[in-house]
């Protein structure tokens, strides 16, 4: 009698981290010099410490559609866009790029070449990718808000039988190309955070990409030790880490910032060689999505010795 295997959405979660641990190195830590710059480079726009959304809709009083860069290093590129009630995308793709999108307020009707089209409410993280095509479009009688990330400089194309936009500065050329990207090392198309991962209380990987990294965080501040005024937390040499708050209240130390309170939906960014240190604020349970550039970013601490 053959058995039927059930694969939930909480095995496949699970299925996604013991894969990244696996992959990753290992083997205790090191104590090694690295340099940190003397003169931080600080943030430049888009970015800055922290992007408070009350204040970003604020901004756009009144706007049916409208978009607002967030991030834009030499890693990634992130940007807020609001869509009207049945404003929809054109089928696209991008050329060796993964894409991927929170949903924040609203609905968005998601058509992925391969998969079934669904609805993401608030709370989705949506991906696609690489030369696999989409098209995102607002149902219901509300605009949709969502925050996107594609690796920076990233290109977008489109099928041989619509009519391309015109671009500065590009002739658009009728070609083909072989292959596309999959949903694989545990990327697929959707989480809903509401319903896999805070029933759980844990966090996954929700990216895992040569050139990107997304991983949910979730924690409970009532579990936390005393923070230690002395504590700097850690800082990255290669690349910049910022953060989406997916839940509950976050409180960032930042060097060159200082203390730093973001809620839902407000993102904070830390540059490349700037000390940080994340900690669950608030009374309740508190989630973060954080993205850089290297799926196994080094962390440096001060030596405890």
């Amino acid at each position: 009698m053959k058995k039927t295997v059930v694969i939930t959405s909480a095995l496949l979660l699970s299925l996604a981290a013991a894969l990244w641990a696996q992959n990753m190195g290992h083997g205790g830590s090191q104590t090694v010099w690295i340099p940190k710059p003397v003169k931080l480079t600080g943030w430049a726009a888009p970015q800055k410490p922290v992007w408070h959304v009350a204040d970003i809709l604020a901004a756009h009083k009144g706007q049916k559609s409208w978009s607002q860069p967030i991030v834009n290093d030499a890693f990634l590129h992130g940007e807020y866009i609001q869509m009207a009630p049945g404003e929809k995308t054109p089928k696209r793709a991008h050329p060796d790029t993964r894409e991927w999108w929170v949903v924040q307020d609203g609905q968005i009707r998601f058509t992925i070449d391969g998969q079934e089209p669904f609805i993401a409410t608030k709370g989705f993280l949506v991906q696609v990718p690489y030369r696999v095509f989409y098209t995102m479009e607002t149902v219901g009688d509300q605009p949709s808000l969502r925050f996107e990330v594609n690796v920076a400089g990233a290109h977008t194309m489109y099928p041989a039988t619509d009519k391309p936009p015109v671009l500065d500065g590009y002739t658009f050329l009728k070609t083909t190309v072989a292959s596309k990207g999959v949903y694989d090392q545990g990327n697929k198309p959707f989480i809903d955070f509401w319903k896999e991962i805070v029933p759980s209380g844990k966090g996954a990987r929700f990216i895992a990409d040569d050139r990107a990294v997304s991983n949910i965080i979730i924690g409970d501040p009532k579990k936390l030790p005393p923070a230690k005024e002395t504590d700097k937390g850690h800082f990255h040499a290669e690349c910049a880490e910022f953060w989406f708050i997916l839940q509950g209240q976050m409180d960032y130390r930042l060097e060159g910032a200082g203390d730093i309170v973001a809620n839902q939906g407000d993102i904070v960014y830390a540059p490349r060689g700037h000390w940080h240190r994340p900690r669950f604020g608030g009374e309740t349970q508190a989630t973060r999505l954080a993205m850089n550039g290297f799926q196994d970013i080094a962390h440096y601490f001060e030596p405890k010795d």
